[in-house]
């Protein structure tokens, strides 16, 4: 019987993608199978989606893989992204402090934020532009407060980093569910909301054009595309941390329209 061959080497594909995807773990798991499956290697820039972004305006990346949509459409727009697709999407939660010092278990994002507000109860926000710091700025504009120091605390670094300062400072913080569950264990933080309808967080892959961006690799770019999309990636983003954490961090969802997940 003759062995399975390996594919064969075909280059590098430089990704931009979020803190969000490294730090629940789901990158090293699609890198190490699409390096498998394709032949190509996968070399990874990681930082929020704003970051990300401005790295691909440059060209030092082929394709990104970010969650804030006003600044991918942006993007798009501006005509450096010549294929845009949803991959993947989880939603946003709000953690704290077990004792809850707050009250903020149970209510709504805007409640729970103007009951932190209130109390002035330390809050952690990244503050980097990042899909998750657009949302949280978004519900603090939804309350009509203007949060501020000294309770109110900007990291300026990723989510799993962000999480361990609200851990180590008993603060609240909003954060995305998969690197919430796949940090938990790690952390002394609660759940105290889970927004009903959701606040989903929604992925997206987008290709760079090489027509705005000439030092982007299309070819290497459409690979990743093409692997993130397929039903093999999906399966594994669908069944992402139901043997370690006993739940899906993520929801696969390719070839869904973003209207009817909401």
């Amino acid at each position: 019987m003759l062995a399975a061959c390996a594919p064969q080497a075909r280059g590098e594909v430089r990704v931009g993608t979020t803190t969000t995807v490294q730090d629940s773990g789901l990158l090293d798991v699609l890198v190490a199978d699409f390096e498998k499956r394709t032949g190509w290697r996968a070399r990874a820039s990681v930082q929020g989606t704003g970051a990300v972004l401005a790295v691909a305006r440059r060209g030092d990346v082929d394709v990104v893989l970010v969650h804030e949509p006003a600044q991918e459409l942006a993007f798009m727009r501006e005509g450096f992204g010549r294929r845009r697709e949803l991959v993947m999407f989880n939603d946003f939660i709000l953690v704290g402090p077990p004792g809850d010092p707050a009250a903020a278990k149970g209510k709504s994002v805007e409640e729970a934020f103007r009951a932190i507000a209130g109390a002035r109860a330390t809050f952690v926000s990244r503050g980097d532009r990042s899909g998750t710091d657009v949302a949280e700025k978004a519900a603090w504009q939804r309350t009509g407060l203007a949060p501020s120091s000294p309770w109110y605390l900007e990291s300026g670094v990723g989510q799993a980093q962000s999480l361990i300062v609200a851990s180590e400072r008993k603060a609240y913080m909003l954060s995305d569910r998969g690197t919430f569950f796949g940090r938990r264990n790690a952390l002394a933080l609660e759940v105290m909301v889970e927004p009903s309808p959701r606040l989903l967080n929604l992925y997206h892959v987008i290709a760079l054009d090489t027509a705005k961006v000439p030092a982007a690799n299309a070819k290497a770019a459409d690979a990743w595309v093409e692997y993130v999309l397929s039903p093999d990636a999906q399966r594994l983003i669908a069944e992402f941390g139901k043997d370690r954490f006993g739940v899906a961090l993520f929801e696969a969802a390719a070839g869904k329209r973003e209207q009817d997940l909401r």
